[in-house]
């Protein structure tokens, strides 16, 4: 289920062990898994010692890719580089865990996708804290587009948040390190660290000629992924009740909070619902399809997940769609990924949400983490979502029915024509 990371959320991530029963894992992770297993194995025990380090024993593999072609691979190559570090390196002992984590997140790194990774031990552990709802760090979700580590969206109430940071701000320097050529999970691992310390990002901005540097203080960062609100707007003379509801992240606590405020919603007699997804980074497959429900029948497709194999799982909404009768416009931004683009893009398709906004982030892709031996895993692109009328969430997005442009000067006015516009739309 989802997609990035809270700071380190993957939008599009499914935890091992939290996939549906029907569900096998497509060929193609069997097939990269055994792969870097075999690699990992014959490193291990591949070797004996000699003279000038480490020698080799040739090995030869057959690699089937995902056209079914068959790929003579030969990793004594492999083994030739490492034994030229381990015989002329200048630093000795050459550290052989380093070594072997760093091959192997090369190999992955390879196919060049940058929700793919390999996650050492202590960067999975990491990974496993943000999906609680509570880590240190900045609060920015951070994601890749075009090779360009961006900020996808920065968490309320965050140092992020407070620092002006926005989304799809471009995130070119962490403390004077160039992010060039860094995977996502790189870019999370420098930003992240204990509350209290501090973090220095040269930032690049759509609008702005120069980059220019924030330095940040880590903290605790608590999610409390739903809100809502009521808001009294006259119409015709008349008062009407509309609400306000916020999905920060699809995490741990959204479906108990989301059935919550909808209990509550029920009691009000709204008239109207804005569902505001901005900067909503994405969380749990699953969860997106429960809130879905509360809108669209039972039985309907919310969406479907493709896999390069040519197969394909739909989901569909389960529950009574409690909110069906109630006219709802849904807010969007950049900052709006994942299962929060899910959310929005069936409710669109099925004509149960008017979208309003900014275009959506793009990222609809689904990662499953693959625990593998010694406390490490392999966190790999599975599947892509598309919405009920076919539109590919990873590359197209959602395009708003109302393009509204919130700038940085209503942000800093603390004017939100976007909510503005929304609330017009409901009226109507």
């Amino acid at each position: 289920m989802d997609i990035e990371p809270s700071p380190s959320r993957e939008p599009g991530f499914i935890p091992q062990g939290t996939t549906p029963p029907a569900k096998r894992a497509p060929k193609t992770i069997i097939k990269l898994v055994a792969l870097l297993l075999v690699v990992a194995i014959s490193y291990m025990v591949g070797f004996q010692s000699g003279e000038k380090g480490y020698v080799f024993a040739p090995k030869e593999f057959k690699v089937v890719n995902q056209s079914s072609q068959a790929q003579t691979v030969d990793y004594q190559l492999l083994w030739d580089a490492i034994e030229v570090l381990n015989t002329k390196y200048i630093d000795k002992p050459v550290d052989q865990q380093k070594i072997l984590y760093g091959a192997i997140a090369g190999a992955v790194s390879a196919v060049g996708d940058p929700y793919t990774s390999f996650l050492p031990p202590k960067e999975l552990q990491d990974f496993k804290t943000s999906l609680q709802g509570s880590f240190e760090g900045i609060g920015a979700q951070v994601g890749q587009q075009e090779g360009l580590i961006t900020i996808v969206a920065p968490l309320d109430d965050s140092p992020a948040k407070k620092a002006g940071l926005l989304a799809k701000d471009v995130i070119l320097k962490v403390d004077g390190q160039s992010t060039s050529g860094w995977s996502v999970d790189q870019a999370v691992s420098k930003i992240r660290g204990k509350k209290g310390t501090t973090v220095t990002l040269s930032i690049g901005r759509v609008g702005k000629d120069q980059a220019f540097d924030v330095t940040l203080t880590r903290a605790t960062i608590l999610v409390k992924s739903v809100k809502w609100q009521y808001k009294e707007v006259e119409v015709n003379g008349q008062k009407k009740t509309i609400v306000q509801i916020t999905l920060s992240e699809f995490g741990d606590d959204t479906k108990a909070l989301f059935e919550q405020a909808v209990n509550d919603i029920l009691k009000h007699n709204v008239s109207g619902i804005v569902l505001d997804l901005r900067n909503d980074p994405g969380g749990y497959l699953q969860t997106a399809v429960t809130v879905a429900s509360y809108w669209i029948p039972s039985g309907t497709t919310v969406v479907t997940e493709a896999h390069s194999d040519g197969s394909s799982q739909t989901y569909k909404a389960s529950g009574n769609n409690r909110l069906a009768n109630i006219k709802t416009v849904v807010l969007i931004n950049g900052g709006s990924a994942s299962a929060s683009e899910i959310l929005a893009g069936a409710l669109h398709d099925y004509k149960l949400g008017q979208l309003v906004g900014e275009k959506s982030f793009g990222k609809g892709s689904v990662q499953e983490l693959v625990e593998l031996k010694g406390g490490s895993a392999v966190k790999v692109t599975v599947a892509k979502w598309i919405t009920p009328n076919g539109v590919n969430l990873n590359h197209d997005g959602l395009n708003p029915d109302v393009v509204v442009k919130l700038t940085p000067e209503d942000a800093a006015a603390g004017k939100d024509v976007q909510m503005e516009k929304a609330l017009e739309e409901l009226v109507k």
